[in-house]
């Protein structure tokens, strides 16, 4: 069955608006592939507004596999798309489907909650939580809904209502649970990283420790959880100027990624330009640039040619080069920058301005 969805109405459209750009779905419906108890669509072009369509209803979690795009002969403006329906044992779609289980966990009306967060839809997420809150029947179901509206709070930036509700989820926890237990660990570094967005480097500093000393006796020494642990501290030292003590941080979590992940892991490139960073900011610019083109060289090998992370690696070897006075090398690397940006953002994007006005102050010491 390979009906085609619409034809008369887009045709109908475009004569009408000579601007818009018309698409035509054609459906392949394998019916061999489908349950029988889970048929996922309707024929009802008997009740069609348009009785020379064939229309289908189909029902909202039907999914398709895209199979061909193009333009028609007789219109450059109408374009087909091929779509083919998928059926449960689709390996593709499974592989999908359970990657997204695992990311958004929970049940119910909590999964929900999960899945609003996740996509940025914080304002439904806090209306559904609040409903939850009320109707919460034990004392852990509340400690996560005011964790879930701490971690929803602080996506927006309220940082100080992000602690509010964090440290009533921690109060609940800490009544019921062990010190030590690792589920307290979450809410400590959440807690943490609130306070280092404010700027509060102190107290992050203090509840990125207590989390690193329940990670420490729960978790084998070379978990890569220890290692974002380690980090995390490190990036507090480097924002307080202590740079002895964030490089030993950054260090401590470097070692545990060398020995956890692959080589040219993207997380192992991140140490690299850390560490690299502690260096530029020490003065130590020879050091500074080894470990910018060590992290360079590996998101070279293990990113998109355009991806972000590499004109960070561009910019920050550019700047050192820049310090040392090797003006020929810091406009390389700065041209590189500009290059990935031209490519990936709008003409007017200010990242393109600032990186161009860069280039001009090189250049007037070439």
């Amino acid at each position: 069955m390979e009906p085609k969805v619409g034809m008369e109405f887009v045709e109908r459209t475009m004569k009408k608006n000579p601007d818009v750009v018309g698409v035509i779905f054609i459906m392949t419906i394998d019916q061999s592939k489908l349950s029988t108890s889970n048929t996922p669509f309707a024929m009802i072009d008997e009740h069609s507004a348009i009785p020379s369509e064939q229309e289908i209803l189909f029902t909202m979690h039907t999914v398709f596999r895209v199979v061909e795009m193009k333009q028609t002969a007789k219109n450059n403006r109408l374009w087909e798309v091929q779509l083919t329906i998928t059926d449960d044992n689709d390996p593709q779609l499974s592989t999908l489907t359970n990657r997204i289980k695992q990311e958004i966990s929970g049940s119910g009306w909590h999964r929900m909650g999960q899945l609003m967060l996740q996509v940025g839809h914080f304002d439904q997420a806090e209306e559904l939580y609040q409903e939850l809150l009320k109707n919460a029947s034990s004392d852990s179901d509340r400690a996560h809904i005011y964790h879930q509206l701490g971690y929803l709070k602080d996506q927006q930036g309220k940082y100080l209502e992000a602690v509010k509700f964090y440290e009533k989820s921690l109060e609940i926890k800490r009544k019921t649970l062990p010190e030590d237990d690792a589920s307290l660990a979450n809410t400590y570094n959440n807690i943490a990283l609130t306070y280092d967005n404010m700027g509060e480097y102190l107290k992050a500093l203090d509840f990125y420790e207590k989390a690193n000393k329940i990670l420490e006796t729960s978790l084998p020494p070379t978990h890569p959880n220890l290692a974002t642990s380690y980090n995390n501290i490190g990036e507090v030292y480097h924002n307080m100027g202590e740079y002895s003590k964030a490089l030993e941080y950054y260090e401590k979590a470097n070692k545990i990624n060398l020995q956890s992940l692959p080589p040219n892991h993207p997380h192992i490139a991140s140490d690299y330009n850390n560490i690299g960073g502690v260096y530029d900011n020490m003065g130590e610019y020879s050091k500074a640039v080894e470990f910018y083109e060590k992290s360079l060289k590996i998101r070279e090998i293990s990113l998109p040619p355009n991806h972000p992370d590499l004109t960070t690696s561009y910019n920050n070897t550019a700047t050192t080069y820049y310090g040392m006075g090797q003006y020929s090398k810091a406009l390389s690397y700065l041209e590189k920058a500009l290059g990935i940006w031209r490519k990936s953002l709008p003409s007017t994007h200010p990242h393109i301005k600032t990186v161009m006005n860069s280039i001009a102050a090189v250049k007037k010491k070439l």
